[in-house]
């Protein structure tokens, strides 16, 4: 038997992880401890992810390994009414929790929201960065994973949900929910730097870059995936 309306969450906090044991406890800092069902959907880690996250009072499912395929794994689990999907190394800032509930509470249930774009990095780079990312957001409508999704569950069911792709999951679902549905809420979604500062800003740009030039022009994702790195 089904469980009753009354006893379901709200709202699902839903995050794809791969050895992420360090990042995961900063990630659900910001959540509160009793409004939200919190879903690690772990793709195969070796570094205990799995029991970190049980520890932190997570639900945790396995899957096969791919953010695609992750999130789809954790939507079709999840029983909240609003669905908020969340990279593993990304934080959100003061007062989102505000911003969130009066978004689901005035935009209806065909929309859906994402944060500001941040990077923890106090380099001039990282904020040329944010500023590009914030431009395509705003003038592109094409936010990706790393500034969070939050959405009906409804909603998403109607547009059909991730897909199982190795790359560009984000990209491609985004499309389908298309620009002028989208709002971006008022919080920072702050994301790792690490990547950018391993291989340097300009370099990955470039190759984030290519890749989304790629995938528009018709190259499977698949395909992206060793340039990506």
């Amino acid at each position: 038997m089904a469980p009753p309306e009354a006893s379901l969450p709200a709202r699902s906090l839903i995050i794809p992880t791969l050895d992420s044991v360090d990042c995961l406890a900063p990630c659900l800092r910001s959540f509160p401890a009793d409004d939200i069902e919190v879903i690690i959907v772990d793709g195969g880690s070796r570094d205990g992810t799995q029991a970190h996250a049980d520890s932190l009072g997570a639900r945790v499912l396995m899957s096969a390994p791919g953010r695609g395929a992750q999130l789809m794994a954790g939507a079709a689990a999840a029983r909240g009414r609003w669905l908020l999907f969340l990279h593993a190394d990304t934080r959100l800032s003061k007062g989102w929790w505000e911003t969130a509930k009066d978004f689901m509470a005035a935009a209806g249930e065909n929309r859906a929201g994402y944060f500001h774009y941040a990077l923890d990095d106090d380099a001039p780079a990282a904020r040329r960065l944010e500023a590009l990312v914030d431009w395509r957001c705003r003038f592109l409508g094409l936010p990706y994973g790393d500034q969070g999704l939050l959405i009906a569950r409804e909603f998403y069911q109607q547009l059909g949900g991730f897909r199982s792709m190795p790359l560009m999951e984000d990209v491609e679902f985004i499309r389908r929910i298309g620009k002028h549905r989208l709002v971006m809420l008022d919080a920072e979604a702050m994301t790792s730097a690490a990547r950018y500062r391993r291989d340097g800003y300009l370099r990955r740009s470039g190759r984030n870059l290519t890749c989304l030039a790629l995938y528009h022009l018709g190259l499977p994702a698949r395909s992206l995936v060793r340039l990506y790195g």
